[in-house]
């Protein structure tokens, strides 16, 4: 091994050991938030495309969960959001952890992951641009993943909450 190898190494050891050092400080805190909503839930920590990637989870079905999903996702956005800050708070650094709850972003993956498919096929068929509709950064990184992955590529328009995913021909 060379010393840039063995320098590599230890740089992507020492970023994954703080990517689970961010996993646990979270699962920590929404333990905390499960506790004082008196939720049950089993907490799921990994690290995926180098992020810290956490998950609530139930056995006893997810119908308690999805108050901390709410509508659209909305109430999950903010508990990633005030996870990230524990995380921030604990590390001094600035954390991109994804927080899914209930399977809702795996599942709404899935959907954008076709969304970003179709329009792409639509694209390649029409030769014309395709604007979708309003998304959050999550979705919007999904389709672009989706139309890259297409063969297409696309861009994000728009001013928040209002931005949208553009895909446009190869």
């Amino acid at each position: 091994m060379t010393e840039g190898t063995t320098s590599a190494a230890a740089e992507g050891a020492d970023a994954l050991t703080r990517l689970e050092q961010e996993g646990d400080i979270a699962a920590d805190y929404l333990e905390g938030l499960l506790d004082i909503a008196d939720l049950d839930g089993d907490i799921d920590m990994d690290v995926e495309a180098d992020r810290a990637s956490v998950s609530i989870i139930s056995d006893s079905g997810s119908r308690d969960l999805q108050k901390l999903v709410g509508r659209d996702g909305e109430v999950l956005e903010a508990l990633q959001e005030l996870t990230r800050l524990a995380v921030h708070r604990e590390t001094g650094d600035r954390s991109r952890l994804m927080l899914d709850i209930a399977g809702y972003r795996a599942k709404k993956r899935a959907e954008l992951s076709e969304l970003g498919a179709k329009a792409a096929a639509e694209v390649k068929s029409s030769g014309e641009p395709v604007k979708l509709r309003p998304m959050t950064p999550f979705e919007r990184k999904v389709v672009h993943d989706a139309v890259k992955a297409a063969g297409l590529r696309s861009e994000s328009e728009g001013e928040e909450p209002q931005r949208f995913v553009v895909v446009l021909p190869a």
